[in-house]
């Protein structure tokens, strides 16, 4: 379907041409009509299926046909990065509109707050907020969103995982009840379907299936005990050249360890965690897509939404306990039509998802087992059923085993409300 079908305003199919979009997205084709209707939206879609263009173009409609100078929409999303780039995408979007944004984030300096609170203030066309740094702007009193019209939860999937309903909860009740509520999400967990009964009237629905990784992604996985996966990726990558790597890891305790020994393996790399400065992360990102370094370590919050292109490989240091994760992950390579390597270790705590990885993709997956050709030691056995129960993840690379139990075992007296371990 052409963008020109869903009759927008001439500055908006202005500014749809020069960022040379050409047919809208499925996402794109059934939410724009909503919105432009509009209704409240539930949507969910995986990442890098145009989500955000499909809120925006009928968003920045709405501001060239009204242009009153308020703030007449309120984007809020989970992290700053995605903060930061949705309100690039408005500059070039909003450019012949003639609308006006700001991206409202903790972590920064004096300056950065006062400009945020000037447009605060002041108002602006389309304000991209963090729930915990928008709190503190208002619990100083000096915001108002009585002429907020349209609000959007992107990620909001993302943002529940981090703890942000109460935030989000927070916020809205500072928002106009008569207004348009939409929904965007990469997943559909039971917790999404209970806020949008809470927020939303009457709304429209979409789900798009999750893709399923396009063939241009070599996928591999192999079977690695903690101590073996970066010593085995450090062989993967010999005969490489020009590696630009993303290594995921589910924890952000254990990013600066892996980095450690990524350095001492002769990997240049740095990290990237949501404990990382504001300021340190906008550098790391900026060295790395200018190719300064080849190995950027980092948790989930590069995941989703961040426009880091031209990766030859993605790492799962750890298998993602979502299987739509791990799609977002290894997403992040194989665009534009180029080609991409994801390497995931399995080791025994983490093959119970990879069963929840086989039922998404309706097929068994082949994991390799090479650590003992390699002189690394026996790798793990892939047998799911059998898998111990872990109480948690195994320690990251530099920690000790945990000691063996010494002794007989101690007896505890029999509790009644004690759940079973495998289903606490």
């Amino acid at each position: 379907m052409n963008f020109n079908e869903f009759e927008l305003h001439e500055d908006v199919l202005n500014a749809v041409d020069s960022m040379n979009y050409q047919q809208a997205t499925p996402i794109q084709e059934q939410a724009i009509p909503y919105i432009l209707g509009g209704k409240d939206l539930l949507a969910c879609a995986q990442t890098g299926t145009g989500k955000t263009a499909a809120y925006l173009i009928p968003i920045l409609d709405k501001v060239a046909h009204e242009n009153n100078g308020n703030t007449g929409a309120l984007i809020l999303v989970p992290t700053r990065e995605l903060a930061v780039q949705i309100d690039q995408q408005i500059q070039g979007l909003g450019y012949f509109v003639g609308a006006t944004s700001i991206a409202v984030y903790g972590g920064n300096k004096g300056p950065e707050w006062d400009q945020q609170k000037k447009a605060l203030t002041q108002g602006a066309d389309i304000i991209i907020a963090t729930p915990g740094r928008l709190i503190a702007h208002l619990q100083l009193g000096y915001v108002t969103f009585g002429n907020v019209k349209h609000l959007v939860l992107d990620e909001a999937d993302r943002m529940l995982d981090m703890g942000f309903l109460s935030d989000i909860l927070k916020i809205m009740s500072f928002l106009p009840a008569k207004r348009q509520t939409l929904m965007f999400s990469a997943t559909m967990p039971p917790k999404i379907g209970d806020l949008a009964k809470r927020i939303l009237q009457n709304p429209e629905e979409i789900r798009l299936a999750v893709s399923r990784p396009v063939d241009r992604i070599d996928q591999q996985f192999y079977m690695a005990k903690d101590e073996q996966k970066l010593p085995l990726l450090l062989h993967l990558l010999s005969q490489v050249e020009n590696t630009s790597m993303v290594l995921f890891t589910s924890r952000k305790s254990t990013v600066e360890p892996i980095v450690r020994a990524l350095r001492k393996l002769g990997l240049a790399a740095r990290g990237i965690s949501s404990d990382s400065e504001q300021a340190d992360r906008e550098i790391v990102l900026r060295d790395f897509k200018n190719r300064q370094f080849p190995v950027l370590v980092a948790t989930d919050v590069l995941s989703r939404g961040i426009d880091i292109d031209n990766l030859s490989h993605v790492v799962n240091y750890d298998v993602p306990r979502d299987p739509e994760d791990y799609v977002h992950r290894i997403g992040r390579t194989a665009r534009a039509e180029t080609k991409g390597t994801a390497i995931t270790f399995i080791n025994e705590q983490d093959q119970k998802y990879v069963l929840k990885i086989e039922r998404l993709f309706e097929k068994e997956l082949e994991k390799q087992s090479i650590t003992q050709d390699l002189g690394l030691g026996d790798a793990p056995v892939f047998e799911p059923r059998r898998a111990r129960p872990s109480g948690g993840r195994k320690p990251g690379p530099g920690s000790k085993p945990a000691h063996k139990p010494s002794g007989r075992p101690k007896r505890r007296k029999p509790n009644k409300e004690t759940k079973n371990p495998t289903q606490a």
